[in-house]
C-alpha cells in the first residue's frame, strides 16, 4: 500500500466521514481557502486509480467512496512511524508521549485498563 500524499489523506478522512459523496460535498468540507473543482476531481480520480476509493454513477455524475478502511490505513501508518521513530517499540512510543506529557499518569493507567479489558473480551 502506497503512503498517500497530505492532499490525498485530506479527501480520504473526509470520504471516512462521509462514508459516500459527491466531489462538491467533498469540497464542502475543506476549510477555506477551499481547493478548486478540477484538484479535488483530480486527486479523486487518482485515489480511485490506486484502489483507494470507487464510485458510483448517477448521469454523468459521480459519487464516490473508500473502498481502503481507515483502520487499515492507520494500521499501516502507525506500524511506519513505531519502525522509523521508535525501534518498532510500543513501550518506547508511549514513553517518548509520557515524556513530552502528551499522556498523564491518569490517561496510563486508563490505557492499561482498556488493554486488560480488551484482553478479558478475547479470552
Amino acid at each position: 500500500m502506497q503512503k498517500l500524499a497530505k492532499r490525498e489523506e485530506q479527501i480520504m478522512q473526509i470520504l471516512w466521514r462521509l462514508n459516500k459523496a459527491f466531489v462538491k460535498e467533498i469540497m464542502d468540507e475543506f476549510p477555506e481557502p477551499k481547493p478548486h473543482y478540477n484538484t479535488v476531481s483530480t486527486i479523486i480520480r487518482i485515489l480511485e486509480e490506486k484502489g483507494y476509493v470507487d464510485h458510483e454513477q448517477f448521469g454523468n455524475t459521480y459519487r464516490y467512496y473508500p473502498v481502503l478502511k481507515k483502520e487499515i490505513y492507520q494500521q499501516q501508518e502507525l506500524g511506519d512511524i513505531l519502525e522509523a521513530y521508535f525501534d518498532n517499540s510500543y513501550p518506547k512510543m508511549v514513553a517518548y508521549f509520557a515524556r513530552q506529557e502528551k499522556i498523564s499518569p491518569e490517561e496510563l493507567e486508563d490505557i492499561l485498563k482498556m488493554i486488560r479489558n480488551e484482553g478479558n473480551r478475547n479470552s
